[in-house]
Formats: C-alpha cells, sequence, structure tokens
C-alpha cells in the first residue's frame, strides 16, 4: 500500500495510524535538516500530542539548505510528508506512522522559501539537526568561526544565504522591521550548551552585517538548551524491504529503539506546545542531563565504533556481543567516564551506564559501527576530551580514553585489521588520514592536531596514548585491548 493521506484508513491492522485530520494541522514549527532522528524523535513528539487533540497549530514545516536535502524531500512530499516508523525491540516492536510533518520547503539556491516561510509569525519556534560539526565553531576555542567561508558569504550577502543560520537570521530580520516578534531558536544536536551555542552562531553571523540586529537578536530569541536521546540507524534497503513487507510501500520509513527522552529549558519566547504531556522533561538544569548522555551514551559510541570498524565488527550490537571489546567498553565507563559524571534526579551514572548497555545490545537495532564512527573529528572533543580533562583534572585514571583516542588514530589511518579499506568517513578525513599514517613513526603527529591543544603536553595522556598506538599498530586491538583490561 503506497503511503499517503488517501490510503492511511487502507492501512494493514495492527498499523497506529493519525487519528487526527491532517488538514486541520497549521504549521507551527520550521524544522532545518530534517533526518531520521527527527522524525523518530521530534516529530513523533508532536504526534502523540495531536492524537490526543492538542498541538494541531504545532504542526512541522521540514527544511534543508544543502543540495542533498533535494533527494529527502522529494521522497517525503511524494508520500504527504507522512513516515513508518518501525519500533525495534526485543520484546517485540511496533509500527506507527506519524503525520505531525505537513510541508517539506523547497532546496534553493538563496533560501528564499525557507526565509519567507521563517518570518511568517505562525512559525513560533525553528529547530534544528545540523549535526555537531554543523554550528561553524573554531574546534580550538570553540567559539563561533567568523572566518568561515560560509559565513563571510552569508555576511556580506544577508539576503541570499547558503547557510541554516544566515537564512534564521534574514528571517528574524525581516520579522523585526515587520514589527513581529521573535521565533524561539531550539538546538536539537548533541552538543553540551547547544542553545548557546546557537545564539553564539546566529547572534556572532548578524554581528558581521547589522550589528543593531544581533543586539535584538541576543536580547529577544529564545534559546532553549536541550538534549535528545533516541537511537535511530540510518535507513537501509533492508529497512525499506521489511516496511514493504508490513504491507506499506514507505520511500523512506525509519527504524527506531523503544525509548526515547527529550529534555528542555523551558525559554520559549512565543509559547510551545505542551511536549511534557507527551513525556518530555521541562526543566532549568539541561546540563546535568546532557553531560551524563553526551558522556556516557555518546562517548560510549565512539568507544565501540573505532575498535568495532578495526575489527570488521557491523553494528553496535554486535559490539556489545563480544567479550573483549565489551570488556573494554565497560572498564573505560566504570572507571574514567561516570565518576566525573553527576546524577539527575531519575537515575545516578551507575543505573543510566546499565541502561545504555542493554540498550546498545539490543540485537534488533542494526546501527552500524561505520554510521557511529561518522565525523570523530567533531564526537571525540566533543563526548571523550571532557572526560579525559577532568581526569587528568583529578589524577584519576586515563589509560583507557588514551586507547580509545589511539583506537580511532588507527581506525583514520584507512585499513582494518583484515587488510580491507576503511572509505573515508568525517569531514576532514584527509588530514586525519595523514596525521594518522605519520603518527604511526611519531605519535605527537596525531596529537599535535587542533581537537587536543593542551593536552599533547600533558605526559599522563601523551605517554600511553603513544604505548597503545604502538601496540595497535604491532599486537593488534585484541591483543591490545587486552592489556588494558588485564
Amino acid at each position: 500500500m503506497k503511503l499517503r493521506n488517501a490510503t492511511l484508513d487502507a492501512l494493514p491492522a495492527g498499523v497506529v495510524r493519525p487519528g487526527y485530520d491532517r488538514s486541520l494541522l497549521t504549521p507551527g514549527i520550521v524544522h532545518i535538516g530534517l533526518g531520521n532522528f527527527h522524525r523518530a524523535h521530534q516529530a513523533w513528539y508532536l504526534h502523540r500530542l495531536m492524537q490526543e487533540g492538542a498541538a494541531l497549530d504545532w504542526a512541522i514545516v521540514g527544511a534543508g539548505v544543502r543540495p542533498y536535502d533535494a533527494a529527502m524531500r522529494e521522497r517525503l512530499v511524494a508520500q504527504d510528508c507522512l513516515t513508518t516508523l518501525i519500533e525495534l525491540d526485543p520484546g517485540g516492536g511496533a509500527v506507527e506512522v506519524v503525520g505531525s510533518m505537513i510541508d517539506y520547503l523547497p532546496i534553493e539556491e538563496g533560501n528564499g522559501a525557507l526565509i519567507a516561510q521563517m518570518a511568517d509569525p505562525a512559525i513560533r519556534i525553528v529547530s534544528l539537526t545540523v549535526t555537531e560539526g554543523g554550528y561553524y565553531r573554531d574546534p580550538k576555542t570553540g567559539a563561533f568561526d567568523a572566518g568561515h567561508e560560509d559565513i563571510r558569504h552569508d555576511a556580506a550577502h544577508p539576503d541570499r544565504p547558503r547557510t541554516a543560520f544566515g537564512a534564521m537570521v534574514a528571517a528574524l530580520a525581516a520579522r523585526r522591521a515587520a514589527g513581529q516578534g521573535p521565533f524561539t531558536a531550539l538546538s536539537c544536536d548533541n552538543l553540551q550548551g547547544n542553545g548557546a551555542i546557537l545564539r553564539a552562531c546566529l547572534v556572532g553571523l548578524a554581528w558581521l552585517s547589522d550589528p543593531e540586529l544581533a543586539g535584538w537578536i541576543d536580547r529577544e530569541v529564545g534559546f532553549p538548551n536541550s538534549m535528545v536521546d533516541c537511537i535511530v540507524p540510518a535507513t537501509t534497503p533492508d529497512v525499506i524491504a521489511r516496511a514493504e513487507a508490513l504491507g506499506i510501500a514507505d520511500a523512506a520509513p525509519v527504524t527506531h529503539e523503544r525509548f526515547r527522552q527529550w529534555v528542555i529549558e523551558d525559554d520559549f519566547v512565543a509559547g510551545r506546545p505542551p511536549l511534557e504531556l507527551a513525556g518530555a522533561t521541562l526543566t532549568s538544569n539541561v546540563h546535568a542531563y546532557e553531560a551524563m548522555k553526551l558522556r556516557i551514551l555518546n562517548g560510549g559510541h565512539q568507544l565501540l565504533a573505532n575498535v568495532g570498524e578495526l575489527l570488521s565488527v557491523p553494528t553496535i550490537a554486535d559490539c556489545m556481543a563480544d567479550a573483549e571489546i565489551a570488556a573494554f567498553f565497560r572498564k573505560v565507563q566504570a572507571e574514567e567516564i561516570s565518576p566525573h559524571v553527576a546524577p539527575v534526579p531519575e537515575r545516578t551514572p551507575g543505573e543510566y551506564l546499565a541502561l545504555i548497555e542493554r540498550r546498545f545490545a539490543n540485537p534488533e537495532i542494526r546501527d552500524t559501527t561505520r554510521r557511529v564512527a561518522f565525523d570523530g573529528s567533531s564526537r571525540h572533543p566533543g563526548f571523550l576530551l571532557p572526560s579525559l580533562r577532568d581526569g587528568l583534572a583529578a589524577g584519576a585514571p586515563v589509560a583507557g580514553l588514551a586507547l580509545a583516542e589511539a583506537l580511532w588514530a588507527r581506525m583514520c589511518a584507512g585499513t582494518r585489521e583484515d587488510g580491507s579499506a576503511i572509505a573515508p568517513n568525517d569531514p576532514a578525513w584527509d588530514a586525519l588520514a595523514a596525521a594518522a599514517k605519520a603518527a604511526r613513526r611519531d605519535p605527537l603527529a596525531w596529537l599535535g592536531q587542533r581537537y587536543y591543544g593542551a593536552l599533547a603536553g600533558e605526559a599522563a595522556f601523551a605517554e600511553p596514548f603513544a604505548d597503545w598506538l604502538g601496540s595497535l599498530w604491532r599486537d593488534g586491538c585484541r591483543a591490545t585491548l587486552g592489556r588494558y583490561c588485564g
């Protein structure tokens, strides 16, 4: 059955479908960067509210600013922006069609349609999932990178921006000129303090062309910090076939785990849907939730993905089923990451780690090590190096984190232990590969990269890093893991 509005009533029995009249939905949110995660997470929360007759004026309009977004737009518009969510759980999953998204804007040079939509006062939230590396931050300082080519373009051509942030600034300028209030800018990316980072990006960009506008954005726009969590693998031909086997012809179905979490700072300047009624947590202390999730879950993903790639272990669940990899994961988490994480009201770091182990071990989730290892140049600095710095400051063990960095360096050399090639998997792959190959002879060639800064001079980290890297090249991953786990 081709997924469309007209076929919703004919979907197979057991498939949960929108119980609300989608023709009555009106837009309240523009979401930029509409990938699988958004459709399985934020869109689902809105859908749950709509199923209860709420938030009907908060429908989502999808958007993108890169040419590759056009393919996703074509697939979704052809099926009335509906998405099939397939829950994967060892105890039995569920299938649900989500209808909270009602349009997907054209992908075009200058982003005119996107600017016009965000300038509409009906849009009260603009949210984003543009990846951790998409916020134009200086890798050494974390500050806004005003010298980036894209940013310089948008500052010189504010009416024809090429970035999502330039489009947001242009829309806010239009709203201000028309005497309208601002929207709330809501980052949903895995960055600690993502609201503050988004604020710095928009204010910094606006300052380059219109300081008065920059001041207005800083004063008037809401930038809630948020933490999002749900494991959502990439859509493969197998996932499309799985939907077809269920009787649904969906060109872009999404698989996901049962667990979801959304923690949001309640800093909305133009209203918000009652997300807490769908299970979201509204709190003034997002930071503690962020730190726990980014360090234990996202950091844990990097512990597994790099060694999994080197050993040709295809998925995160397969890594957890591998006794030697799992032992490495547990030792680093228990001794070098969790001790530097504060509890949150719902759980301790130890309880959260146990939850993550169960989630990672879910054999139904075919989350590939390659996908999780992507963009290590953003993920290692964001997810593992903060724990390393805390450990060094406390005089605590960091040997396992040093081994994690050595595994990343070994992976970026571009070959697995079986001799097969690792295809480029990072925006900075060429530089990483060159440094990784040079580090085989001189470990400082890796540690001298911009990601490490002063860490390169910390003997308690640099010395075990060099030892582990030599061991990986000489003895291989398994022998090295065994020596660490001892």
